[in-house]
């Protein structure tokens, strides 16, 4: 180390690799060894104290790295969306994953990069406490001004720096800030004064006062409240107009844009509250917690800036949060409360059970017509797909689409009180609400589905004289549904199908309120003179509330036909298990044995429909409430606590699983242990994605029809 250290003071040296020669001594062998890298910079903290002739030779070369090259785009694109586009920038941060860039070392931003070159340098640097970083820096600045000058009244060219990258940062604002697409979502941007431009005007202004105050002797400090409001007041538009998009829709560009303009807004702040601090002394001392915590940002920016994980993962955030929004208000009308809204839902999956029964039905004749592969595949999709969205038109209910809608209203429950503890005996009841709807939604469907498969099958045993399944074929029915054998793998294919059905309908009803597909329907002349203005808002109405969840059906049914047909074109063991269908093929197999199954292999064959729908639910809603956690940014640390509530609640009274309370049947009253028990489920984000009382509930309005 004290070899390398002398080695600055020689003027030959390559002083960019000595530095790369430094950070490389003082990174640990495993990214996750921070203790081991305090370590290292500790020593290399006393050795400079103790060597005032190696600490002199350092800190010269220290101010040559900001002084000799240009560091505006540091401050202005590290860690920064960039205004290229969503899909360009993973173009961008694919090719630099293949084909590394250019590092240009005459900027600060590159050098950098090289520094940092390992994409894990940012976990040690980031899990190295503050203390050991800002001790190193003050014995290599010391008490004097920031990268000071001969000239004490001239602006050092650190400062310069950061004050022009402030300026070009305040342009990224205002174009963002008046960009169509956020205009689009708040109309009020173009009816008043935009606050995007008013803070240029003032930070122009702070940059201008800032200059004068240092390189004047007796200037008077330049005020810089009017700043502070106009980049409050932007915040405050960044907010509302997030509020909106979760209202009315969004799509990938806008939230790129919301993104982009939020990041902007936050290297602002940091920069000026790193300049105001700098104002008391002129001591770069003072500002030394503030750089180390915008040093971390930056590496960490460096390091990641061609994952593509972190990129999708912060814009399709916002989309992800409408889409589950969405998703969410669906799934409040799959949980129901009173013994009357129970027994409709077990009427609304009896009806859905009946339909199924047919749809199986249909797909045994399809499965005979022996057609080519794709055609096949092909009517097998249309099958579940328009039979899907006939239950939906009808009122009846698939018990598995459940999941992916009741995941999301137990997610918007727990997010609902932000900052709130979360009261657990609220959301335990919640939870025994959904178990029970869900339970009333499998009774209702494999109740009609396996009667209405044996009528079926029987009816045409009659009419025909032959039965309507082979006894061979009935037999491979039932190897189907055998839990021993690839049941259950299927079953969990089905619900990885089951949670993007969710997805599908989500994002269809926001791809209906972001493009105003309702209002346009109002603007067809022909339609609208055909069925007249009532029932052209009707049909409106129906698309706008029904869009997605019709899409999902739809799609859903692809996902199941097609899935099979994937396994065969690459030659993979995929299918798919549906509970629905599996009892609807036991009805139809049972039929064909003419009832002569042993009672072994009838209760194996009920167990694994059980088995196929517990795989079916349990994938779907993991994976949906995972999302739409996640989505809300919702931590639920009290987990132990609600699973032992829910557990107590369970044994104390179990029949509240099953059938909801009788209306005058008196409240499970909670236990001490209970009242105690509260849900800590911080969020990390600020409260951008709450949704404003003051929003419309409807965004379907009388629109002028066109010209």
């Amino acid at each position: 180390m004290e070899r390398l250290l002398e080695r600055f003071g020689a003027p030959e040296q390559d002083q960019v690799a000595l530095w790369v020669a430094l950070v490389d001594r003082l990174r640990p062998r495993r990214a996750t060894q921070a203790d081991i890298a305090a370590e290292n910079l500790h020593a290399l903290t006393q050795l400079l104290a103790h060597r005032p002739d190696l600490l002199q030779h350092l800190r010269a070369s220290f101010r040559r790295l900001f002084k000799e090259r240009k560091q505006v785009s540091l401050y202005v694109s590290s860690g920064l969306l960039p205004s290229t586009g969503f899909f360009s920038e993973t173009s961008r941060r694919i090719a630099g994953r293949l084909l590394p860039e250019v590092i240009d070392t005459d900027y600060l931003k590159d050098l950098l990069s090289a520094l940092f070159h390992r994409a894990d340098d940012e976990v040690w640097v980031n899990a190295v406490a503050d203390e050991v970083w800002l001790a190193l820096l003050a014995v290599l600045v010391g008490d004097e001004t920031p990268m000071a000058e001969e000239d004490a009244s001239a602006l050092p060219p650190a400062v310069a720096e950061i004050l022009e990258a402030l300026r070009v940062l305040s342009y990224h604002v205002s174009a963002i800030g008046l960009d169509p697409e956020l205009v689009r979502i708040d109309p009020s941007l173009e009816e008043y004064e935009s606050p995007f431009l008013a803070q240029n005007a003032e930070l122009l202004a702070y940059i201008e006062h800032y200059t004068t105050w240092w390189t004047t002797p007796g200037a008077l400090i330049g005020d810089d409240k009017h700043l502070a409001v106009m980049l409050h007041q932007c915040d405050e538009v960044l907010q509302r107009v997030r509020r909106r998009a979760t209202k009315i829709g969004t799509s990938l560009t806008l939230t790129f844009k919301l993104e982009r303009l939020r990041q902007h807004l936050e290297r602002v702040g940091e920069l000026v509250r790193l300049l105001n601090t700098l104002r008391e002394r002129r001591v770069a001392a003072d500002i030394a917690a503030q750089v180390v915590t915008l040093f971390k940002a930056l590496v960490r920016a460096e390091c990641r800036k061609n994952k593509l994980a972190d990129y999708w993962g912060q814009n399709v955030e916002l989309l992800s949060l409408r889409m589950t929004e969405s998703a969410s208000k669906t799934g409040e009308k799959y949980i129901t409360s009173t013994r009357s809204e129970y027994f409709g839902m077990l009427a609304s999956a009896a009806l859905g059970g009946l339909i199924i029964a047919f749809m199986t039905g249909m797909k045994i004749l399809l499965g005979e017509q022996q057609m080519a592969p794709l055609n096949a595949a092909l009517a097998f999709c249309l099958n579940y797909g328009l039979g899907f969205v006939l239950i939906h038109i009808l009122g009846g209910t698939v018990a598995t689409k459940q999941p992916a809608m009741t995941a999301n209203a137990i997610a918007a429950s727990i997010g609902e009180a932000r900052g709130k503890t979360r009261d657990l005996e609220a959301l335990a009841d919640l939870v025994a609400r959904t178990i029970r709807s869900q339970i009333a939604a499998i009774l209702g469907n494999i109740g009609i589905a396996i009667p209405v498969a044996v009528l079926v099958g029987l009816a045409i045993q009659s009419s025909t004289g032959a039965h309507f399944v082979s006894p061979a074929r009935a037999a491979r029915m039932l190897e189907e549904v055998d839990p021993r054998g690839g049941a259950l793998f299927f079953a969990a294919i089905a619900g990885v199908c089951l949670f993007l059905s969710g997805l599908i309908a989500a994002y269809y009803d926001n791809l209906s309120a972001y493009n105003r597909v309702p209002q346009r329907l109002l603007q067809l002349r022909g339609p609208r003179r055909l069925l007249g203005a009532a029932r052209m808002q009707r049909i409106a109405t129906y698309v706008e509330n029904n869009l997605g969840a019709l899409a999902g059906n739809f799609f859903f049914g692809f996902l199941l036909g097609g899935t099979t047909a994937l396994g065969v074109l690459f030659g993979l063991p995929l299918d798919i298990r549906h509970i629905a269908f599996s009892s609807a093929n036991i009805g139809y197999a049972a039929t064909a044995l003419d009832f002569a199954l042993p009672w072994q292999a009838a209760a194996l064959a009920f167990g694994g429909v059980l088995a196929i729908g517990i795989v079916n639910l349990a994938v779907s809603f993991t994976l949906t409430l995972t999302v739409a956690m996640r989505a809300r940014r919702i931590s639920f640390a009290q987990g132990r606590s609600f699973a032992a509530l829910l557990l107590r609640r369970f044994l104390r009274r179990p029949q509240h699983f099953l059938l909801p309370p009788l209306r005058n049947a008196p409240a499970t009253p909670p236990t001490s242990t209970d009242k105690t028990a509260v849900a800590d489920a911080r969020p990390a984000t600020p409260p951008d994605t709450i949704r404003p009382a003051d929003e419309p509930a409807s965004t379907l309005g009388p629109v002028p029809p066109n010209r």
